[in-house]
């Protein structure tokens, strides 16, 4: 692919993430996960959440490339990206003091760009693992500025916070909330100055409605009751080639749905 720093130059690339919470679940549903994945046809597919180990799952995906990443705890979190293009590298640990053995990013270099998937540890209920969050964000920071330093950075996935009010549907109800407390809105903001912009929220400043997970619980998607935590970010100086961002809230199997970018690298 050509350089990215050159506009117009590219290759438009679809990229799609979603946190499929428990992939096996998600292959015997219907839709099944191979019919969600070949209908929306991506030049680079990640996923969260995939609760496997090695060898658990076969997919059978002609003409992608499969790179994984394994929680060592088994049936909890992990990652995983298949892409037309084989990567260069991969990075599957990031040196974070906590959860750096859950399989919570897959990092994928190409030519002209790192493709960067995250499973952002949750605060837990009374937000019981806020500190290791902040950790982990600092670290996670870091190591997407340590990429940038190479060359573009795209990441995506579940970061776990909604990060303005305009995010999720009850914000007054839920500031003291994992996912939605002031420290982890503040710890986004610091990635975002750090370098990198929501392509989202960026070309939809003022929509609201727009969610990527509703619980499970009170038919809180039928009513859309949701909250806006699975995102795409690109290094600033990448932003010009976002050609379309998009949540497909009509895809279902999991508590989350989909969100896509097209961009040009």
């Amino acid at each position: 692919m050509p350089n990215a720093e050159t506009a117009g130059e590219g290759r438009e690339l679809s990229l799609v993430s979603w946190n499929v919470n428990g992939l096996r679940a998600v292959m015997k549903k219907e839709p099944s996960f191979q019919d969600v994945f070949a209908q929306l046809d991506a030049d680079v597919f990640a996923l969260q959440e995939t609760k496997l180990q090695e060898g658990q799952v076969e997919l059978d995906l002609p003409g992608y490339t499969q790179t994984w990443s394994y929680a060592e705890r088994k049936g909890y979190s992990g990652t995983a990206v298949f892409s037309r293009e084989a990567p260069l590298s991969v990075i599957r640990k990031i040196g974070s003091p906590v959860a750096d053995d859950e399989g919570r990013v897959c990092a994928l270099e190409f030519p002209s760009f790192w493709f960067v998937d995250v499973y952002t540890p949750n605060s837990k209920q009374g937000l019981a693992r806020l500190d290791e969050r902040m950790q982990w964000d600092e670290r996670f920071r870091d190591f997407l500025r340590e990429l940038d330093q190479q060359k573009p950075v795209v990441t995506c996935g579940d970061f776990n916070v909604a990060h303005e009010e305009i995010d999720l549907k009850n914000p007054d109800t839920n500031h003291q909330n994992a996912g939605f407390s002031d420290e982890e809105r503040e710890s986004f903001g610091r990635l975002l100055d750090a370098g990198f912009t929501d392509t989202f929220r960026a070309q939809n400043p003022t929509l609201e409605g727009a969610y990527s997970w509703w619980s499970y619980r009170m038919r809180a998607r039928a009513r859309n009751a949701g909250w806006r935590i699975d995102y795409f970010l690109v290094s600033d100086r990448a932003y010009d080639h976002v050609r379309d961002t998009r949540i497909m809230s009509d895809v279902m199997g999991s508590d989350h749905c989909p969100v896509g970018l097209t961009i040009e690298l």
